[in-house]
């Protein structure tokens, strides 16, 4: 049987190397790479040709630039190279496209550097059509050597060159009708738990509506609140192109921070609809007094929409609405009152014991046409109660 026997002076003799080598890579006798703090200027080469073409970035693949590669003390780190462009030799307002690069050859896309071009004039010319002819373009490039935490270690400017006739073209963005919108506030949503200014409340899309929305929220005199398409997305009343206020609340932008403000407290409706214009969405927010209604077997076998007699108590403040107590057996049919849209494009049921709002097509009813659990069964004497600043209800 053979044996292995380990070599105890190999070990140390080992332990030593590792050890020297170690000592060696601590001391810094100026033969080691060191980074260099600052590092040089580098050059951006003219594309051939620039003179005497003119480059028409709507039909164009890409913009090819090359240049030489910064000197870090002769280490070759990778480099890391920014697009910065202007439209005056000074590059006193500049823009510094997304895209990076990680080579000395660099093929710029055309659609990239045709929207920088235009945004760039907007944001110094302001709203004037953009010219519709070739106009100087100056170009530089920033260098950076990022380490393995992705931190910038250093950065440099090159020179910068013009390409004399660069065509660019503004194009109308391919606008299409918004998918959601959020509300939040001072009133909104439930304090205690989630937090006042935390909650972005879901509005709910009018069924068969592109681009409509509504909600039914509590404002106690001079409540405040923001919207938007997506949580933390901070619209204020100026991105608002038309409020339609029908219920007198008082609504105006508050000073200092651009919030929608509500003078009169109370119930509100918030029904919204939008306009596609030519570069932008218009929102319009339609203000009307608050108002919810049961309808259907289980208020007598009663259609009609907005009858009074089945319209829900709002509580004074905050708090929980009570419909009338029921007359008949049957599937629970509520709504909250849009003015102008059928009461069936506004209708929500209890899902859970939070309220779930139509988006399908019903026939008969929630049992048939969307499933059994949702559809709420209720019986003569019970009541339908709902909280609409949390979205939630139950039948008792």
């Amino acid at each position: 049987m053979n044996k292995k026997i380990f070599n105890i002076g190999r070990l140390f003799s080992i332990l030593a190397m590792v050890t020297l080598m170690l000592t060696a890579c601590e001391k810094d006798d100026k033969s080691n790479p060191t980074f260099k703090a600052t590092s040089p200027s580098f050059k951006l080469n003219v594309p051939a040709n620039a003179t005497n073409n003119v480059y028409d970035l709507v039909s164009a693949n890409g913009l090819e630039l090359t240049c030489t590669q910064p000197d870090y003390n002769g280490v070759p780190y990778v480099t890391q190279y920014h697009v910065q462009i202007a439209l005056s030799e000074d590059f006193s307002q500049f823009k510094e496209l997304e895209t990076s690069y990680t080579t000395a050859k660099m093929s710029v896309d055309a659609y990239e550097l045709n929207t920088g071009i235009i945004d760039l004039f907007h944001e110094i010319e302001g709203d004037v059509d953009f010219p519709a002819e070739p106009r100087p373009l100056y170009i530089r490039l920033r260098a950076n050597v990022v380490n393995m935490a992705n931190a910038i270690q250093d950065e440099a400017l090159s020179n910068i060159i013009v390409l004399p006739n660069v065509l660019a073209t503004f194009k109308a963005p391919e606008l299409t009708f918004p998918t959601s919108c959020y509300i939040v506030g001072s009133s909104i949503g439930d304090g205690d738990s989630k937090g006042y200014w935390s909650y972005w409340k879901p509005m709910a899309p009018v069924y068969g509506g592109e681009g409509e929305f509504y909600t039914l929220i509590y404002v106690p005199d001079g409540g405040q609140f923001k919207w938007g398409e997506a949580e933390n997305d901070w619209r204020g009343y100026d991105r608002v192109a038309k409020f339609d206020d029908q219920a007198n609340a008082g609504v105006h932008e508050a000073e200092n921070d651009g919030n929608i403000q509500i003078d009169n407290g109370g119930w509100y409706t918030i029904h919204v609809e939008t306009a596609l214009g030519a570069t932008e969405v218009a929102w319009t927010f339609h203000i009307y007094p608050g108002a919810a209604y049961v309808i259907g077997n289980a208020a007598g076998g009663d259609w009609t929409d907005s009858n009074a007699d089945w319209q829900m108590i709002a509580p004074n403040g905050d708090g929980t609405w009570e419909s009338p107590a029921f007359t008949a057996s049957g599937e629970l049919r509520a709504y909250i009152k849009v003015p102008g849209r059928d009461w069936w494009k506004t209708e929500f049921t209890l899902f859970n014991g939070d309220l779930f709002f139509r988006t399908a097509n019903i026939v008969n009813n929630w049992a048939e046409d969307v499933g059994p659990e949702y559809s709420v069964a209720c019986s003569s004497g019970q009541k339908l109660y709902v909280n609409f600043s949390t979205n939630t209800g139950e039948v008792k």
